[in-house]
């Protein structure tokens, strides 16, 4: 027993030297959004082009130990560089405006406006992890594995997903891959937002249709959509047909962060009322991939069933379903989830996951487009089982007892509370 208890002693000591190890082994002399074809940046003239070579980041260079322990990811994705055109705020799209910072935990972004009112924003690629950090894990200096799980995300993955989701028949916010120089436009913005690459997209609030539904009335989120409903009743319903397609999409490219502040609606005026079509945005965590020691034990079902990696099927479905589903679609039937899973089969051919993955550029392609095309296929064809499963799960949950993510400020009067059509 003795021996048994040294041994395990032992190996645990051995652990936790790899663990900190492996946690120092991040390059100090590393940088995001680098120009690999310019030496100089500060000095350049950036309208004297239309595009540039850039990597999104150094950060997560890796040797072997760091990869064993916290996972290959998408390192290489981060680090290899690719053309991306520049882009001035003053004459993109006729010229835009900044409305205000906004932002998540992760991500830095700026609330642009064009001249009929519609909006847009800049979301960084490159994530700002630090508010997630707990402080413990700052106190034993394990921050590192929160930073450094960033790598999991890959980085042009809302390109893909957004032709996907054209092939679905669901909607997207159009996001494009763009350098944004230092520049007039971005004024007090410039430390934090110049030179970087951004994602630029539709926001999910605009009083404009930049979409290609006719009679919308509004484009708004999750929490005005509450109190829309408060307002309107029975007049308002969602699309049931368009938000189980949209999370059963969601099942398919692995995007396990799907809570409320992260979906639009898409206000249609209807003869008899209003139907709101769900709009989903942020696909920071599509394709989710994660590898190694220390990220796999934090993936754990037991641990943190939410977080669930994106592999050939689904390891632990309820971890992938929210107070947002049962909120929306716990009395949705049975039927429904059955017949948008076969219409995304049909929707989602091999031909279309293709053409989708092989627009990214070809570096990119080369390093992670076979594998996320496997998965993705393998993942669609299992898709009518996930869908009963999805519902039989919805059907077992109990309604949410407080508010939805974001909808904290929404006064219920105790009216749609629980459900959508809990009065």
């Amino acid at each position: 027993m003795k021996k048994i208890l040294i041994t395990i002693g032992a190996v645990l000591v051995l652990f936790i030297i790899l663990l900190y190890w492996s946690l120092n082994s991040t390059p100090e002399n590393y940088e995001t959004s680098k120009i690999v074809t310019l030496d100089n940046v500060n000095s350049i003239n950036f309208k004297d082009y239309d595009s540039l070579i850039v990597s999104a980041s150094t950060l997560y260079e890796a040797n072997d130990l760091k990869k064993l322990m916290q996972g290959e990811h998408y390192r290489k994705a981060w680090a290899t560089p690719i053309k991306v055109p520049v882009v001035f705020l003053d004459t993109l799209l006729g010229g835009l405006t900044i409305i205000k910072e906004g932002g998540g935990n992760q991500t830095k972004s700026l609330k642009l406006q064009d001249s009929i009112g519609n909006k847009y924003a800049l979301r960084s690629i490159n994530k700002t992890p630090g508010p997630l950090v707990p402080k413990f894990a700052k106190t034993l200096g394990l921050e590192n594995i929160i930073i450094d799980g960033i790598s999991a995300q890959h980085p042009y993955a809302a390109t893909v997903v957004a032709l996907l989701a054209d092939a679905a028949n669901i909607l997207h916010t159009s996001p494009k891959v763009y350098f944004i120089p230092k520049q007039e436009t971005l004024k007090e913005y410039n430390e934090n937002y110049g030179n970087k690459l951004f994602l630029f997209e539709h926001e999910t609030e605009s009083k404009t249709n930049w979409t290609s539904i006719e009679n919308v009335s509004t484009i708004i989120e999750t929490d005005d959509l509450q109190e829309l409903k408060l307002e309107r009743g029975d007049s308002l319903r969602i699309d049931e047909h368009a938000l189980v397609r949209a999370r059963l999409f969601d099942l398919i490219i692995g995007d396990w962060d799907r809570h409320a502040k992260q979906w639009g609606w898409v206000i249609k005026n209807e003869q008899n009322g209003q139907i709101a079509i769900p709009l989903p945005a942020d696909r920071d965590n599509a394709f989710f991939n994660v590898g190694g020691i220390i990220p796999s034990i934090i993936a754990n079902k037991n641990v943190t069933p939410e977080v669930r990696p994106f592999i050939d099927d689904i390891d632990y479905l309820p971890g992938l379903i929210h107070d947002f589903d049962v909120y929306f679609l716990k009395n949705t039937a049975a039927s429904v989830f059955v017949e948008e899973a076969q219409l995304l089969q049909n929707l989602l051919s091999d031909q279309a996951i293709e053409n989708a993955v092989r627009q990214w550029p070809s570096q990119i392609y080369e390093l992670n487009g076979l594998e996320i095309e496997k998965k993705l296929k393998n993942r669609r064809d299992q898709l009518q089982n996930y869908a009963k499963e999805f519902h039989r799960i919805l059907i077992e949950k109990p309604y949410p007892t407080v508010p939805l993510k974001g909808s904290e400020d929404v006064d219920f009067e105790g009216h749609y509370l629980n459900c959508f059509e809990c009065y």
